[in-house]
């Protein structure tokens, strides 16, 4: 496992984290198994993975739950990473989105982001968090300014209670606010091979300011991986039966990239890993990018993606697996 900064927080973590939105479950996930989970994070562990990334909106507080149990007794081989800003509890806040049937708002006042601390502590089951990430920015009508939302980061970070800053999605005028307001660290994206528009501003940007940056959507929900072939059906309640949103997994398209994946056989037996594992490790090597966050349902998916994390790809190899993925285009 290759290991790098947090930006200047002098945390390390590894290049590879377990990216835990699943872990949580619901209709959009078809469900999980808890004991699975538990069982994956900690073969996670195992591996080298040091950086474990969840949210409360994730299963509305089951997958830091779900964390906080599977690191219990492990806290030291741990880089925890939680969100705040999504709020459910009233009517605080600007209307964001509903997950199944709950409804949620984007909030960063600072008395909500103090509640949401103390509940991520208390599920997580820990003293302290080691990332706290903003997981929206704060939109209209209710748009908290960005001077006030990191004072309270900061006097968090004063006063013990999380040990860095992060935020995710955001512009590049918002991370230009966040940095000259307080120690923002990281910056969490959706980057991949098939997504590759932050490279002409967010990826190089973090890469001038020395933030780190957790790229998330890195397999493309699975397509990546070469397992999700034709015949894949995802109920309507999944967010893979939703092609508007990720029009990747439209027929035509999926077609298109398990083609690609295909070609790359050589590249596989060259490396003896896993299409899943060349996809983490050429998104890993992306100037720019620090650690790639997977998701993870199985103890076998784990202890793969974990391996990803030292496999070293050749140059050419690199910019061959790019020229591929620019032929293929845009989601038609």
């Amino acid at each position: 496992m290759q290991y790098r900064p947090l930006g200047a927080s002098g945390i390390e973590a590894s290049v590879v984290g377990l990216g835990t939105w699943v872990t949580g479950g619901g209709l959009c996930w078809d469900g999980v198994d808890d004991g699975e989970s538990i069982r994956a994070i900690q073969t996670a562990l195992d591996g080298g993975v040091s950086l474990i990334d969840t949210a409360p909106a994730y299963g509305w507080g089951h997958s830091e739950e779900v964390v906080g149990k599977a690191i219990k007794g492990r806290r030291d081989d741990v880089v925890i990473a939680t969100k705040c800003g999504i709020w459910w509890e009233d009517d605080r806040g600007t209307a964001f989105a509903n997950f199944d049937g709950k409804d949620s708002n984007i909030c960063l006042r600072p008395e909500t982001i103090r509640i949401e601390v103390e509940n991520s502590l208390r599920r997580l089951d820990v003293d302290c968090i080691d990332l706290l990430q903003v997981h929206w920015p704060a939109p209209e009508p209710e748009d908290t300014p960005i001077d006030v939302t990191m004072a309270c980061l900061m006097d968090l970070k004063a006063t013990g209670k999380i040990r860095a800053i992060g935020a995710c999605n955001l512009s590049i005028a918002q991370l230009d606010a966040y940095r000259a307001n307080g120690d923002l660290d990281s910056d969490q994206f959706r980057y991949s091979m098939l997504y590759r528009e932050p490279e002409g501003d967010v990826l190089p940007y973090c890469g001038e300011h020395n933030l780190a940056t957790l790229t998330y959507m890195s397999l493309e929900q699975g397509i990546l991986t070469g397992k999700v072939d034709m015949d894949r059906v995802f109920k309507e309640d999944e967010f893979r039966s939703d092609v508007d949103w990720n029009p990747w997994y439209a027929l035509d398209n999926r077609k298109r990239v398990l083609d690609m994946l295909a070609s790359w056989s050589d590249l596989t037996a060259k490396y003896d890993c896993t299409l899943a594992q060349l996809a983490i490790a050429w998104t890993a090597a992306q100037a720019g990018v620090t650690h790639v966050l997977c998701g993870t349902r199985t103890v076998e998916q784990a202890e793969q993606n974990a391996a990803a994390g030292a496999l070293i790809l050749e140059n050419g190899d690199l910019a061959r697996i790019r020229g591929d993925v620019i032929a293929l285009g845009d989601p038609a």
